[in-house]
């Protein structure tokens, strides 16, 4: 157990005002889609999301925050429900930015921070190496439902994103295109 010293924690990936551009592959269901994935922050406490073909064809398109979901354009392939409700929920997760801190932990590589909101629980892994964030465990009833992982050798951009749902047969890689300052 380490001290309860920080009551609120921050997910810094995804503040800056540049733009975010990864490769992105995405297995859903056995189905495998690749293109280009930017991320946009619009203001405080809103996204814009936006994933390409690789030739720049437009996927999707949404503005997200903590509490509002508008789909701006949808590929008539991807128009299904679950896709949308997944891709909204996914990233209204990787999005979140701070977590209030209910208690910690340590183990040999990181301290962890447990987060509780609406039933749910985020533990938060900062390597105690460099103090950046490398993952986030969302549990649900005490079960693991999506782990991501991060690589990062600034704490607002991540070269590499890894969503893994534990439940479903999802899985999301991303991949730096771009350096941001």
């Amino acid at each position: 157990m380490i001290s309860n010293s920080k009551k609120e924690i921050e997910n810094l990936y995804f503040t800056s005002n540049e733009d975010y551009v990864y490769k992105c592959q995405m297995e859903v269901y056995g189905n495998d889609i690749s293109g280009i994935l930017i991320v946009k922050k619009i203001s405080e406490t809103k996204h814009r999301v936006v994933i390409t073909s690789d030739f720049g064809n437009k996927m999707i398109d949404f503005e997200i925050s903590e509490s509002d979901f508008k789909l701006n354009y949808v590929l008539e392939d991807l128009n299904k429900k679950m896709v949308i409700n997944f891709l909204k929920n996914d990233f209204r997760e990787l999005l979140r930015q701070k977590y209030s801190v209910v208690e910690s932990f340590e183990n040999e590589k990181s301290n962890i921070f447990r987060s509780e909101l609406d039933k749910k629980n985020y533990y938060l892994f900062f390597s105690k190496e460099n103090s950046m964030l490398t993952q986030i465990v969302y549990t649900r009833n005490n079960k693991e439902k999506i782990n991501f992982s991060f690589e990062a050798k600034k704490p607002t951009f991540a070269e590499m994103i890894h969503l893994e749902h534990k439940d479903f047969k999802i899985d999301i890689k991303l991949f730096q295109i771009t350096e941001t300052e």
